[in-house]
């Protein structure tokens, strides 16, 4: 397969890649601008931050999988990529630990000022009377907003300080349940039994229409005076002058590891109100930016393209669940060929549109068993014809429409 490596890459990871006789391009200064023709005659494009625009993808005709390296698929035109038949899948939870590090250490900069601290010292003045003013971690409120990989990651470093963490009731799986208890997790209803009694509220959810600009004039207004917010998820998920509103009026401090606008490149001059106010402390969108998570993430990469070239995707983004509308129909034939094409001829003839299929073949390839999730009005006569097929030993209605 060719393969385009469109952000920065382990070789270690690269080469195993080569070495299933991949051809590999590695462009990792490729941005928006320029990865359009670059994809043009690719298969697989890999990518970290870089943006895949609805041209780019339009462009590359032979394009089937994009592999986000890491968790968030916002840079991704996902809708086109639906539309033209392109798989986007992710790496979840292998940066997990590395922005849950970088969270408590924000939180420890915030109560000890430690930045401040670094730029006085390196401006060669010495003011300790300023700076002994730290509460301590030990029985402060920590509000997590978001309780996926990273939240919890992060609630497990914050109990470890003495920290009291708190969040939001959720639905969530039996397991997932487990560990919040095991992590003593204050669970509340809503924001307004949250927020008030936080002395820090971490966020962690990603970018949906739900979540965009949900940190705004409302949510700020129900945080305490003097409370720290610490952002290091998405930049979007924080209405940027409302939070520097907030700054003046409630005395609060933030701590951001992302920022509106923020440059594509490495290098770059910057302004931000945000990133230049004396009560935000600001990291340059490092959160997973660790060699343990980047080389996680880069095996599990190279997992996902296996998978793919071996017809079993992983972790995709963009496949449409199973219509509940649908009916399942299991299908017992000879493991021959053109069984299954006088099959989809039946189907055709009756306006029947197959969704989703899998055939399963038996032991000593003599027989299988195709299980079809079908549209349209597969009724008894529909039914009857495909069994008359000299090949098919039975079709059953697994699940019918209702």
């Amino acid at each position: 397969m060719r393969v385009l490596v469109a952000d920065k890459f382990p070789e270690k990871q690269l080469d195993k890649l080569r070495k299933r006789g991949h051809d590999v391009r590695y462009e990792p200064d490729l941005d928006v601008s320029t990865l359009p023709n670059a994809m043009a005659d690719s298969e697989i494009l890999v990518v970290r931050s870089t943006e895949v625009s609805k041209e780019a993808l339009e462009l590359a005709d032979e394009l089937g999988l994009v592999v986000r390296a890491g968790a968030g698929t916002n840079t991704i035109d996902v809708d086109t990529a639906s539309a033209r038949g392109v798989y986007v899948a992710n790496i979840p939870g292998k940066n997990a630990v590395a922005v849950a590090e970088l969270t408590l250490g924000l939180i420890l900069a915030l109560d000890r000022r430690i930045p401040d601290n670094v730029a006085e010292l390196r401006g060669e003045r010495w003011r300790k009377s300023e700076f002994s003013k730290a509460k301590g971690l030990m029985g402060r409120r920590l509000g997590l907003i978001g309780l996926g990989s990273i939240g919890t990651e992060v609630a497990t470093r914050a109990r470890a300080f003495g920290m009291k963490v708190r969040s939001l009731e959720r639905d969530r799986q039996d397991e997932e349940d487990d560990v919040v208890a095991d992590l003593g997790i204050d669970l509340v209803p809503d924001l307004e039994s949250l927020l008030p009694e936080c002395d820090f509220v971490s966020l962690h959810v990603p970018s949906t229409a739900e979540t965009r600009g949900m940190v705004d004039r409302e949510f700020l207004a129900l945080m305490s005076d003097g409370s720290c917010l610490v952002n290091t998820s998405r930049a979007d998920v924080v209405v940027a002058q409302d939070l520097l509103e907030a700054l003046d009026e409630k005395s609060m401090w933030a701590a951001l590891d992302v920022f509106p606008d923020e440059p594509e490149v490495g290098e770059a001059d910057y302004r931000s109100g945000l990133a230049q106010h004396p009560r935000v402390y600001g990291t340059h969108h490092i959160g997973a930016s660790t060699e343990q998570a980047q080389e996680a993430i880069a095996k599990q990469v190279v997992k996902a393209i296996d998978g793919y070239c071996e017809g079993d995707v992983r972790n995709v983004v963009n496949l449409a669940e199973t219509m509940s509308h649908t009916t399942v129909i299991g299908i017992r034939h000879v493991d021959r060929v053109g069984v299954l094409s006088q099959v989809f001829s039946i189907l055709r003839a009756a306006d029947i549109n197959v969704e989703q299929m899998e055939n399963h073949v038996f032991a000593g390839a003599r027989a299988a068993k195709a299980v079809m999730h079908v549209q349209g009005d597969f009724d008894d006569t529909v039914r009857k014809e495909i069994a008359g097929l000299e090949a098919v030993f039975d079709v059953a209605v697994l699940r019918d429409t209702d």
